[in-house]
């Protein structure tokens, strides 16, 4: 019998090839405020983040559906927002570190009770590099994923007793739109290249895998050497 995983995220981009990619080893669970991506293998629950007693509606949908869960992979939450300190009000902030950061929660501690009992568990809470670096203009999403990275570390400690293992992920740039891309976007990556979702799905991959439970409370870079650079060309 195929282990249960939960995605959030699952409508469009990194969320999307996590789910279309595991859907064949596992169960998968996709969860989204938008619309029901279609992918085979997967069942799909609409849900807003933002909606932390929805969340736990949803999840004890879930519990009632297939009993005990085993992977969670928190993805989903307000892609970007970059707007002035000076225009950015207050209700927005806290808006999108409730989606981002206390979804992810909300996430985690209800999946806690769907693992109750498992053998193994594995949270992986995707994160990004603007919690290590960032530009101008992007203080709510990059406080949320830099609030992230430390839920991340903390979980890892308090869950010591469970079988369960949280590690966090922060991608840099990863292409998931229709965009073409130029030559120096490419090449201004220390790697040569700019990222794709399925670089995400192999670090997924490496994390949840049972054997790799020495790893753990950590934040895995994917970002083709970007935060060593530390400078992105106009």
């Amino acid at each position: 019998m195929k282990q249960i995983m939960i995605i959030t995220g699952v409508s469009q981009g990194i969320g999307y090839a996590l789910a279309r990619h595991f859907s064949d080893d596992y169960r998968v669970i996709g969860l989204d405020i938008g619309e029901d991506p279609q992918l085979d293998g997967v069942t799909f629950h609409q849900m807003d983040l933002g909606d932390h007693q929805g969340v736990a509606r949803v999840f004890t949908k879930i519990q009632q559906e297939v009993g005990t869960a085993h992977v969670l992979i928190n993805n989903g939450g307000v892609s970007s927002l970059v707007k002035p300190m000076t225009e950015l009000d207050v209700e927005t902030f806290k808006h999108v570190i409730d989606v981002n950061l206390v979804g992810t929660f909300a996430c985690s501690k209800s999946f806690l009770t769907l693992n109750e009992g498992a053998d193994f568990g594995r949270i992986i809470n995707v994160a990004s590099t603007r919690a290590l670096q960032n530009e101008a203009d992007w203080e709510a999403y990059g406080a949320s994923k830099g609030g992230i990275v430390s839920l991340t570390q903390s979980m890892a400690v308090s869950l010591a007793e469970r079988p369960i293992t949280v590690n966090a992920i922060s991608p840099g740039w990863i292409h998931t739109s229709e965009e073409d891309l130029r030559e120096i976007d490419h090449a201004q990556h220390p790697s040569g290249r700019v990222g794709e979702p399925d670089d995400i799905v192999r670090a997924v991959a490496y994390l949840i895998d049972e054997k790799n439970d020495f790893v753990n409370g950590q934040n895995l870079i994917v970002d083709g050497g970007m935060t060593k650079k530390m400078i992105y060309e106009p």
